[in-house]
């Protein structure tokens, strides 16, 4: 997205004319500052993922990764779904699927692809802590999403499926290369090669959601709540760890310890740190401005 185009619903810090999205809705939550809903809207059935949906996706979050009024963003579907995945009708004509089996073909073939990846990575990319509140099904790109998320919650009507195996295809925008980091190897491998559906239930007993809610709604607001406590702390604190923990996450951990020591050398003394010291001595909350 330039930096002169807003999003839809969501007033950025320079004034500029809106722009409309179809797949997407931005909107700051009521009553909890710096925190942003992304609403996935499809149009398809159950927030399919169209060509809409990957060509939005990173320009929303390439503007609130540079919005420093945002601290903290809820991702969620529409409706009774957070996404069925890839919607596959709507895509033929962009995968060009069978158009032109030669070398050209598949060179586009290969770009779309690659594009469909950088998508789903500007959601990990963004510096702003991103968190995901999963209610009905969510399907091949959808845990591709999630994936890419920093927190994940559900309700308790969630479902998920790895499910591209039943399409005979293979999982190729993120499950596979992020899941291990989350899952694990060994329940990646399961879900990817069964294509099984789980409950809300078992995906938090392997770790993919970290806590369940009873109804979507509920899911939501605990969600949105988790967000607001992160936009409370320093923005270059939750932001630094965010970054650390991407960067840090395959290497042995003495280069790890190495990375995170460079980065405070470069990065701790900040206004914030002053804040929270002072905070701390005058028995009060502290007013982090990030700087």
């Amino acid at each position: 997205m330039g930096g002169d185009r807003p999003i839809r619903g969501y007033r950025r810090a320079m004034p500029s004319s809106s722009a409309v999205y179809t797949s997407l809705r931005v909107t700051p939550v009521a009553g909890a500052d710096g925190v942003v809903d992304v609403t996935l809207l499809g149009p398809g059935f159950g927030n399919a993922m169209g060509p809409d949906f990957w060509r939005e996706l990173p320009e929303v979050f390439a503007a609130l990764d540079t919005d420093d009024q945002v601290r903290a963003v809820v991702v969620h579907g529409s409706g009774e779904h957070f996404s069925v995945g890839l919607d596959l009708g709507a895509m033929m004509g962009e995968l060009g699927l069978g158009a032109d089996p030669l070398a050209g073909g598949r060179v586009r073939f290969l770009d779309t692809i690659t594009r469909m990846q950088a998508a789903i990575s500007a959601v990990e990319d963004c510096r702003k802590p991103v968190l995901a509140s999963v209610s009905g099904w969510c399907i091949g790109g959808g845990v591709d999403l999630i994936a890419a998320c920093d927190i994940r919650v559900a309700s308790a009507d969630a479902k998920f499926s790895v499910r591209e195996a039943r399409l005979a295809i293979v999982a190729d925008v993120g499950s596979l290369q992020r899941l291990p980091k989350v899952i694990g190897e060994g329940m990646t491998r399961r879900l990817a090669l069964t294509a099984e559906d789980i409950t809300a239930t078992r995906a938090e007993q392997i770790g993919l959601v970290s806590q369940i809610y009873d109804t979507p709604d509920a899911a939501l607001t605990g969600a949105r709540a988790l967000a607001a406590q992160i936009a409370g702390l320093s923005p270059l604190a939750t932001q630094g760890t965010k970054q650390v923990l991407n960067a840090t996450r395959d290497l042995p951990v003495a280069d790890g310890l190495r990375h995170v020591a460079v980065w405070n050398a470069a990065f701790l003394h900040s206004h914030d740190l002053d804040e929270a010291i002072a905070a701390f001595q005058e028995r009060r909350d502290a007013r982090f401005e990030g700087r």
